[in-house]
């Protein structure tokens, strides 16, 4: 039935959550004040919540643990891609380190500032998230800045989001623990030739249990990809994938809607461009599968 939930409502003691409410106004204003520093924020608030001092005595006392603290003094995968755009990248970094490091403490692990503390950075670093994003523990990202995420979105514990050539999450989608969702792939005859594609989930999809979508894959609106599953192409409108490689095996007994946010029988589909200048674009009559002769 639309709109039921099997969760329920969970409060704590009122005094820790009307700390919990100002420490979260606070690290939104500073965040969306454009004369913010966001590398001093990241680690004032990992000194604190790590630590439990002010980042300057921590320099003072254990300048190691204080300067990983400041992710200006760390380097990220992505930063080593050629296809990073490094003014993005400078953009969102000390927000995914915040991100990646609050998560290891117990603010990260409690939903109940981990939760809003994601969607907070969320708005900052995706190019667009809508309402309600939840987001649990451990999720990575490639870049962080090609994630398009609709209303509703919910995406469970260490899950994988490679984003580097655009993943867009559709309203009320739901990404399960432990998947991997790509949006690259290396050739099978030569590793640094590597191929950028958008890969979509569609508007109540649901993507299960250390489930793979490899570059390129558009899944459908009200599809669902099974546990263990590895697709590697297009799931249609209400379709159930599974196995390895995936295929449809059945439908959804539902009524069909008027019209599809995301159908893969009409969808654009991205056609692939490259992450390395050394090798040629993908040209037209270069028709095939999403994955096909690609490796992860």
């Amino acid at each position: 039935m639309a709109g039921v939930t099997w969760l329920k409502p969970v409060s704590i003691d009122g005094d820790a959550q009307a700390a919990y409410n100002e420490f979260l106004r606070d690290l939104e204003s500073r965040l969306a004040d454009p004369a913010t520093d966001r590398n001093v924020v990241a680690r004032e608030v990992l000194a604190q919540a790590m630590y439990g001092r002010e980042y300057g005595q921590l320099l003072a006392d254990a300048p190691i643990a204080a300067l990983n603290l400041d992710a200006r003094n760390v380097t990220f995968e992505a930063e080593y891609y050629m296809v990073t755009d490094t003014e993005q990248f400078a953009r969102v970094k000390p927000l995914l380190w915040l991100w990646k490091n609050l998560d290891l403490t117990p603010v990260g692990q409690n939903p109940v500032t981990g939760i809003p503390v994601r969607r907070i950075l969320a708005g900052h670093i995706f190019r667009r998230v809508g309402r309600d994003f939840k987001c649990w523990q451990n999720v990575e990202f490639s870049v962080g800045y090609n994630m398009e995420v609709g209303h509703g979105v919910v995406v469970h514990r260490h899950v994988l989001l490679d984003d580097i050539g655009g993943i867009e999450l559709h309203d009320h989608a739901s990404v399960s623990d432990y998947v991997n969702i790509y949006s690259h792939t290396h050739s099978v005859l030569d590793g640094p030739d590597v191929t950028l594609r958008r890969t979509v989930i569609g508007r109540g999809a649901r993507i299960t249990y250390h489930s793979t979508v490899l570059a390129g894959s558009v899944v459908s609106d009200d599809a669902m990809l099974a546990t263990h599953a590895l697709l590697r192409g297009d799931i249609p409108p209400h379709g159930i994938a599974m196995g390895l490689p995936a295929r449809v095996t059945r439908f959804k007994d539902r009524a069909r809607p008027e019209a599809y946010a995301v159908d893969s029988r009409t969808y654009p589909h991205d056609g692939g461009r490259k992450a390395n200048p050394h090798f040629p674009d993908p040209t037209p009559n270069q028709s095939r599968l999403p994955g096909e002769g690609d490796l992860l």
